[in-house]
């Protein structure tokens, strides 16, 4: 579609079309120092008709090119599995990015949208990767930092053009900061304790070998059990949840990842990892030969981490599991010869109560916001 004379949207169809979706970002972040590149083979890997969510879902994407040059993209996507598992039919907006014009971005929506009505849509969500378990949020607050290991990054811009264009808050989730020179409370070291004395025990997670992958297959079912009621998300294959594991198997510190077991059986975890954002910033989303020796030589200077997840079975909560391993993995930060100053903990849902107190009674502090949004079709 046309929409003046020197702008055009249109679907992505050809391998030139393809290489100019992936460039959008560097125009659009070209002056923003806290941009932090995502790798370009990861959006192409995901975004590939070789990827596990075409067996469950279809999407579409679309470039919007001013007199030829890259101004903005958008991915229209349909999870089949959240469609079964909300019983409507809800299509997914993801991969956004657009530069600080509000016609490029009412271009780009209105050809999302239309695509997911001709499939059937009737609401829309996002921005949502094709699913939870990718990129996901807008940030709406916080834009002074740039983002950890991970975690979203746009510019202001993108909340209040989403917001003019008709879309309404659907959730919001924070990051929280935990800085780590400060004590924590009595009742973390005390709840690790009682953890033993009930017959948990703690350990490291594994990182090489068989015992590497015996414990990702814990944590995966461990994730299923504990994180089934997540509003808008999906749960992963065994397949797809191992081979992000194994992306990241290298990059674990097993000194801020500890797991809880019970007779032999998983039942708890803190996932950190150090914020490989830091390196990855120097190598602007290009691990060619240069990258690596730059993301080799920048990840020296990682002085802080990301706990993704603070896990526990809710029967073992009573055993003060989630409190051990608090008090564990920031006793694993603060080892000595460890660089950590600080870790983020995100993200979570506003509306996650009991994980909310848990991390602000640990001293940690929202310093961040991010939305979900959704608009009818």
């Amino acid at each position: 579609m046309t929409v003046t004379t020197s702008l055009e949207i249109r679907s992505v169809e050809t391998a030139e079309d393809f290489e100019h979706f992936l460039d959008v970002p560097q125009r659009v972040y070209a002056d923003d120092s806290n941009w932090v590149a995502p790798l370009r083979s990861a959006i192409a890997a995901q975004l590939s008709p070789e990827n596990p969510f075409r067996t469950y879902g279809t999407l579409q994407s679309f470039i919007a090119l001013d007199r030829g040059t890259p101004v903005g993209r958008i991915v229209a996507a349909i999870n089949q599995r959240l469609i079964e598992r909300e019983g409507q039919p809800i299509g997914l907006f993801g991969y956004f990015e657009c530069s600080p014009n509000i016609e490029i971005a009412k271009a780009l929506f209105q050809a999302a949208e239309q695509w997911l009505q001709e499939q059937g849509m009737q609401r829309m969500r996002g921005p949502i990767n094709l699913s939870t378990h990718n990129s996901c949020l807008c940030l709406v607050d916080g834009f002074d930092t740039p983002p950890m290991m991970m975690m979203p990054y746009n510019p202001r811009h993108y909340p209040q053009f989403i917001e003019q264009l008709g879309w309404t808050k659907a959730k919001d989730a924070y990051a929280y900061d935990f800085p780590l020179d400060h004590d924590l409370s009595k009742s973390f070291e005390k709840g690790y304790r009682i953890a033993c004395q009930s017959g948990v025990t703690f350990r490291p997670i594994h990182t090489k070998g068989p015992d590497f992958a015996k414990d990702c297959e814990s944590i995966y079912h461990l994730f299923n059990k504990a994180f089934a009621n997540n509003w808008s998300s999906t749960p992963r294959t065994l397949e797809e949840f191992l081979e992000e594991a194994k992306s990241l198997q290298s990059l674990v510190d097993p000194d801020v990842f500890p797991v809880a077991e019970y007779n032999g059986e998983m039942i708890g975890f803190w996932m950190g990892l150090p914020d490989y954002n830091i390196p990855l910033k120097r190598v602007a989303g290009k691990l060619n030969w240069l990258g690596i020796l730059k993301f080799l030589w920048y990840r020296r200077q990682i002085d802080q981490g990301r706990v993704i997840a603070i896990c526990s079975l809710p029967e073992y909560r009573r055993k003060m599991v989630p409190l051990g391993l608090i008090y564990l993995g920031m006793q694993g930060g603060l080892k000595k010869g460890k660089p950590y100053k600080r870790a983020e903990l995100s993200w979570v849902f506003e509306d996650n109560y009991p994980s909310r107190k848990l991390i602000e009674a640990a001293g940690a502090k929202i310093y961040k916001t991010y939305r979900i949004y959704e608009k009818a079709l």
